[in-house]
């Protein structure tokens, strides 16, 4: 969830293109492809996270669903609609994993959450994550789904963020060695009701403030966006959080767990390293994963995933009549996406992920470390934001 530059610019005209046939068939081809290279090397549960994916990436983009936008606009623009989508995205996401995490065994769906502790490397890590979501326009996902619809500049980004998070891989000892919060999840504490309550009340207070900053500033809230088309034009907020809602469900029941991307991320340049004589399985972080490195990366779920969010915004934008790729980046657009790459995958690996492995999936699943990454991200986006500002990057 990003900033969303290359589909809103291209929504300023409603008048639909003509799709893409030709790009869309290539797309569907591939995507079959790495869902039975999924299959083959793990089975069913790693087929459907292709597809999966699929969806989620032809949500993000039909929505331009993004976090950096939302939040670097609630600041610039005191507009909150996208800020109020998020919250909505993830309460209802709640309404379904908490029950699913605390009963899902009963009904034979063991379903694990993402707990974990948190401290000053994680703490450094989120913050330093927002500054880098606002220089290299996106996040985890939005980084993906950008890249799918056409956005030449974000696959620089995509880039230095896989280099940014497997360099933080070798760091974490260091960073781990510093003092932490316990892991603590709210969810197996204080039971399903209360959890609920605690997750809920507070998202719908802060989506209360987004209002209140908006109306104060405007007068009225904007208007929502409208769905223009379903499958050629623009969808509305709800719709888009409702669609990536069932993503997150489909996820934690499929995989067994939250949604998470950066994991791959960190993987791939593993890999690549490993490819090139530098001895990552000797590092402790990569000791106990030496599989993960040597194995195809379609046995890998996340990555799997990743790759349907790619091909699912790409079929997205065919159908659209949008793909069309910029070829000619400015030396401004080059050198933030290089900084902000490397300052969204190292901060992702100290952290535990992004805005929807650390976030989405940490409130979700119940987590006292969601909510404090959002504090800290939201910390280094606000400075973010002011870079921006400085560098004329707006």
């Amino acid at each position: 969830m990003a900033g969303m530059g290359s589909y809103q610019q291209s929504n300023a005209d409603q008048r639909f293109q003509t799709p893409q046939y030709v790009i869309v068939v290539g797309a569907l081809f591939a995507l079959v492809g790495v869902a039975l290279l999924g299959f083959d090397s793990r089975g069913w549960r790693v087929f459907g996270a292709a597809w999966i994916g699929a969806l989620a990436g032809a949500a993000l983009y039909h929505t331009s669903f993004g976090f950096t936008a939302a939040w670097r606009r609630i600041v610039t623009q005191k507009r909150g609609q996208g800020l109020r989508a998020q919250f909505l995205l993830i309460s209802l996401v709640c309404l379904i994993s908490f029950p699913l995490l605390q009963y899902g065994s009963n009904l034979g769906l063991k379903v694990g959450g993402f707990v974990f502790p948190f401290g000053v490397g994680a703490a450094f890590g989120a913050f330093l994550f927002g500054i880098g979501m606002q220089l290299g326009g996106g996040c985890g996902s939005g980084t993906l789904f950008t890249v799918g619809g056409g956005s030449s500049r974000m696959l620089i980004t995509l880039a230095f963020f896989i280099l940014g998070s497997v360099i933080a891989t070798a760091h974490l000892p260091f960073w781990n060695s510093f003092p932490r919060l316990p892991a603590f999840s709210y969810l197996r504490d204080f039971g399903l009701l209360r959890a609920l309550f605690i997750t809920v009340v507070p998202l719908t207070i802060l989506a209360a403030l987004t209002a209140f900053i908006e109306k104060r500033q405007w007068g009225k809230l904007e208007e929502p966006r409208k769905t223009t088309s379903l499958f050629r034009g623009q969808w509305g907020y709800v719709l888009g959080a409702l669609i990536l809602a069932l993503v997150c469900v489909l996820t934690f029941i499929v995989l067994r767990r939250p949604w998470g991307i950066t994991s791959g991320f960190a993987l791939w340049g593993a890999k690549l390293f490993y490819a090139i004589g530098i001895p990552v399985e000797t590092w402790p972080y990569w000791q106990g994963q030496v599989g993960a490195i040597k194995n195809s990366v379609f046995a890998d779920s996340t990555s799997v995933m990743n790759f349907g969010i790619v091909l699912g915004a790409l079929i997205a934008a065919a159908m659209a009549g949008r793909f069309n790729p910029i070829r000619q980046i400015s030396l401004k657009g080059v050198g933030t996406a290089i900084v902000g790459g490397l300052m969204l995958g190292y901060g992702a690996r100290l952290a535990y992920g992004c805005n929807i492995g650390a976030y989405l999936g940490g409130i979700t699943s119940g987590s006292l470390h969601g909510w404090l990454w959002l504090v800290f991200a939201f910390a280094g986006s606000l400075i973010g934001t002011q870079v921006r500002s400085w560098l004329k990057m707006d």
